[in-house]
C-alpha cells in the first residue's frame, strides 16, 4: 500500500494521487458501485496561421465522416453512442491507413453533453471554441504519427472557421494524456471532482455551480466553459 502511495503522488502529485488511490478504495469496497472521477477542463490553442505538425503521407489521410459511411462500423463504440453523436451534429475526423481504420477525433459546437458522469458542458463563446472529446487511436497505430495527423488535419478544419480554442476535458489521473496536451500548449481552466456512489453523484467544482448533487442524472450540473478564467 506505501508503495502504491508513493508511486501514485509520484506521478500524480500529492492532491492527485491520494484522490485515486481514493477512488480506487470506493471502487473495491462498493464492488465497481462508487467511483471517484477527476477532470481537468482545458483549452488548446488553435493558431491561424495553420502550421502542420506532419509531413503529407501517401498511405495515411485524415477525413471527415459521415453517420452513413462504412468505415463507421470499424469504428469502437457502441452503434447508438455513434448515432446520437452524429445526429447531434457533431464532427467525426477519422485517420484511416491503407484503407484501415487507424483513430478517430470528435467535436461540437455550443455545448457536451459528458457521458462518463452527470454534466453539460456550455461554450460559453461558441463562435471562437469548440469542444473536442473522444481522442482514440488504435492499438497499432500509437507508436506513429496519427495522433498528431489527427490534430493536424483538426486544427486545419477549425482555423478555417475562426476558432481561436479547442476546449475538452482530460482525467487528472492519466499524467500520459496530460503530458501529450501539454506538449500542444494547453491552458488547465478548471478542475472538477466527481464521487458516484450508485445513482447518487456529488460534484465538487473549482467553478459555478461550486457543488451539485444530482440523482440518477436528475439535477445534473451544467458547467459554462469561459476562456476569460484563463490563467
Amino acid at each position: 500500500m506505501f508503495n502504491s502511495l508513493k508511486s501514485a503522488i509520484g506521478d500524480l502529485g500529492f492532491i492527485n494521487g491520494m484522490l485515486y488511490l481514493l477512488g480506487r478504495v470506493l471502487q473495491g469496497l462498493s464492488g465497481g458501485r462508487s467511483r471517484l472521477i477527476r477532470y481537468h477542463i482545458v483549452a488548446q490553442p488553435v493558431s491561424r496561421e495553420f502550421i502542420p505538425v506532419c509531413r503529407p503521407s501517401a498511405v495515411e489521410k485524415v477525413v471527415e465522416i459521415a453517420a452513413h459511411e462504412a468505415i463507421v462500423e470499424a469504428f469502437p463504440r457502441p452503434p447508438e453512442v455513434l448515432k446520437s453523436r452524429f445526429a447531434r451534429g457533431h464532427v467525426c475526423l477519422a485517420a484511416v491507413n491503407k484503407g484501415v481504420f487507424a483513430g478517430f477525433l470528435w467535436y461540437a459546437r455550443d455545448h457536451y453533453e459528458e457521458d462518463e458522469v452527470h454534466c453539460r458542458f456550455i461554450l460559453s463563446e461558441p463562435d471562437s471554441t469548440v469542444w473536442d472529446y473522444d481522442v482514440h487511436v488504435e492499438p497499432r497505430f500509437r507508436m506513429g504519427r496519427t495522433f498528431a495527423r489527427l490534430w493536424d488535419a483538426a486544427n486545419e478544419r477549425l482555423a478555417a472557421l475562426g476558432v481561436d480554442w479547442s476546449c475538452s476535458r482530460i482525467s487528472a489521473f492519466n499524467r500520459q494524456s496530460l503530458q501529450s496536451h501539454r506538449r500542444l500548449g494547453i491552458s488547465v481552466l478548471e478542475t472538477l471532482t466527481f464521487i458516484c456512489i450508485g445513482s447518487l453523484q456529488v460534484a465538487l467544482m473549482s467553478c459555478k455551480p461550486f457543488v451539485n448533487f444530482s440523482w440518477n442524472g436528475a439535477g445534473r450540473p451544467s458547467v459554462h466553459v469561459s476562456l476569460r478564467s484563463r490563467p
